[in-house]
């Protein structure tokens, strides 16, 4: 069961308020995080298997898709450099040699036309002073981004590490469901053999020999599926590590059980754990992206404060270029106020207002998903766990069944039939309860991914 619920965010409020029915009482939606980075959390060690923390570690630090999402956070953290360069001023220098006539004849036909040249050296500045905050409201935006960049590259992290763990797991569980099949071939070739012993001493019959052959040759069939599902599993794994498969699957091969170290997890899971997830976090960066947004729309309304100035020198020789007479400058404070522009700042700030709450909205979905997602996965590992157990009974009672009826059957005191369906039972049964082994640990895994991370 989940221990409390999450409160949503309203669209003009971001404090998580108390509510009746025992919900968490926060001032702020950041205060009962715990959070660690999905790479630091290593929930996959407790099952004490060397060879899935290697490949998990592999594919850290080869996956393509978690460095495409660390190079997001980088060119999110360079959008903020680039904000944050609009507070210096911007510094140009310049040098040239102009030449130009001036005709005489556009004051008076018998002026004599003008020509001169002259070498000019110079530098220029400009530059926004951030008076009324601009610069800084972008900046905070940027930041935001930043935010919502980290979480993304979390949510691969998470997806990553839980997909390469299942299919871990679904590869052991094949490997074992292989030689269980095996173990019975080997039953079921002993049966072939009593019955066509009974056939040739004449307590038997020709069909009681085709039926067991045809149990057999059926179980023998079933072994190229399971050969063929354990060789892509361990293609799908090796691509998660960002390894060639010749690289890693003949290690995979190599057959070994499920991981006997397997931590049970109660029905009481903290329901605080849900604001570490990743599409969580997400979400409530782009909150603050979105608000962040609006105080840089409002910006647009103030004053524009900036600065452009010149300085150089000018002659006609490049010998004279740093006399006395040469140097020129300019300075040009200047205060800009846009005072009508077809309400185009009105609909800028409208328009970042409909964004926040949209985005409010998304967040409030998150969290209501989060709390499904949670909970349909703490039932289905609970119920993996319940089938396990009965499957367990369910075998126990099989391999009573088989082995009497053989015995019976040995003896002249049961149909042969009935050894036919005990066989076929019993194999069944065998590869239900490892199938439903193996689901354990991948509701397991299901539910690590849906909290975000290891309890």
């Amino acid at each position: 069961m989940l221990m409390t619920a999450l409160p949503g965010l309203s669209a003009n409020s971001r404090d998580v308020r108390s509510q009746s029915g025992g919900v968490i009482t926060a001032t702020s939606s950041q205060a009962a995080i715990t959070q660690t980075s999905p790479d630091e959390d290593l929930w996959w060690k407790q099952y004490n298997d060397s060879l899935l923390t290697v490949l998990i570690s592999k594919a850290v630090a080869n996956n393509y898709d978690v460095a495409a999402a660390m190079k997001r956070i980088k060119i999110a953290e360079r959008q903020i450099t680039a904000a944050r360069s609009a507070l210096y001023p911007t510094v140009g220098v310049s040098a040239g040699w102009n030449a130009e006539r001036s005709a005489g004849a556009t004051s008076n036909p018998a002026t004599a036309s003008h020509s001169g040249s002259y070498f000019n050296v110079g530098a220029n500045v400009n530059w926004e002073i951030d008076v009324f905050g601009r610069v800084a409201a972008k900046t905070k935006a940027a930041r935001a981004g930043v935010g919502v960049s980290r979480a993304e590259y979390d949510a691969v992290m998470v997806s990553l590490c839980a997909d390469l763990a299942k299919a871990y797991f679904q590869l052991r569980t094949y490997q074992q469901q292989y030689n269980e099949t095996v173990s019975h071939i080997a039953s079921q070739e002993k049966v072939v053999k009593m019955t066509e012993a009974r056939h040739e001493a004449d307590l038997g019959n020709g069909l009681e020999v085709a039926q067991a052959k045809t149990v057999l040759y059926s179980t023998r069939a079933s072994l190229p599926t399971l050969k063929s599902s354990i060789r892509t599993t361990a293609n799908s794994i090796a691509v998660l590590t960002g390894v060639q498969p010749d690289e890693l699957v003949p290690e995979l091969l190599e057959t070994k059980p499920l991981p006997s170290a397997m931590p049970l997890i109660g029905n009481d899971v903290p329901m605080n754990l849900l604001r570490r997830r990743p599409d969580v976090l997400e979400a409530e960066k782009q909150i603050e992206q979105y608000a962040a947004q609006i105080g840089v729309a409002r910006k647009d309304y103030l004053p524009v404060l900036s600065l452009t100035g010149s300085i150089g020198t000018s002659a006609h020789k490049v010998n004279d270029l740093f006399g006395d007479n040469s140097l020129e400058y300019s300075i040009s404070p200047t205060l800009s106020w846009t005072v009508f522009d077809g309400l185009s700042r009105r609909n800028n700030v409208e328009e970042a207002r409909l964004q926040l709450q949209a985005a409010t909205d998304s967040y409030n979905m998150t969290l209501l998903t989060a709390v499904e997602e949670v909970d349909n996965a703490l039932t289905a590992y609970n119920a993996a766990l319940e089938r396990s157990r009965l499957m367990k009974e369910v075998l126990e009672q099989s391999a009573k069944s088989y082995n009497m009826s053989v015995d019976l059957y040995r003896d002249g005191l049961t149909d042969f039939i009935n050894v036919v369906n005990s066989q076929v039972t019993y194999l069944e049964n065998q590869t239900a309860l490892i199938e439903a082994e193996g689901n354990v640990y991948a509701a397991q895994v299901a539910l690590y991914e849906a909290l975000g991370g290891g309890l």
